[in-house]
């Protein structure tokens, strides 16, 4: 088993600012659908896979959780498995979901990245179990210093990656 752990892109922050689509770890099983081909594309079931709030003015990155791997799928399964995750325009106008692909598995019209990275980023959709996520233990309010829920997330990431 390994530990890969990834820092989010700036600005990206599912407590401040509400706009982490990928990965989900806000559900009951957490999916890494888009991002992180470097990533999705070496894990194997039973690695764990951390991520890092991104970069926010005034506000502390933190871990933001992580997850076991239990399967990689293509994003037309995932499509067809998982559809609370396509893409979809949400109530305060951000696109959300990490399923980038239609019914028929092109490339969703809300999914703005370059038609040429397409194919890799449909390859390796993260199934995960076991998910551990701040928002779980109630802790964003005490992020701006260490907690024990730091603790444990960074312990658990440490112990894994060894």
């Amino acid at each position: 088993m390994k530990g890969y752990i990834y820092i989010s892109g700036s600005g990206t922050d599912p407590h401040a600012r509400g706009n982490m689509n990928d990965p989900i770890l806000f559900r009951k099983t957490p999916t890494l659908g888009a991002c992180m081909t470097n990533i999705r594309r070496v894990v194997l079931p039973g690695d764990f896979i951390f991520v890092v709030s991104g970069s926010v003015p005034a506000v502390q990155q933190y871990v933001v959780g992580g997850m076991e791997v239990a399967e990689r799928i293509d994003a037309l399964a995932a499509y067809k498995r998982f559809p609370e995750g396509r893409l979809q325009t949400g109530a305060h106008g951000r696109v959300e979901g990490n399923v980038i692909v239609d019914a028929e598995g092109n490339q969703h019209p809300l999914d703005t990245h370059k038609a040429e990275t397409f194919e890799e980023r449909i390859k390796n959709f993260i199934v995960g179990t076991n998910r551990v996520a701040l928002e779980q233990a109630g802790l964003f309010g005490v992020r701006k210093r260490r907690s024990p829920a730091h603790a444990f997330f960074l312990g658990r990431a440490i112990s894994v990656r060894n």
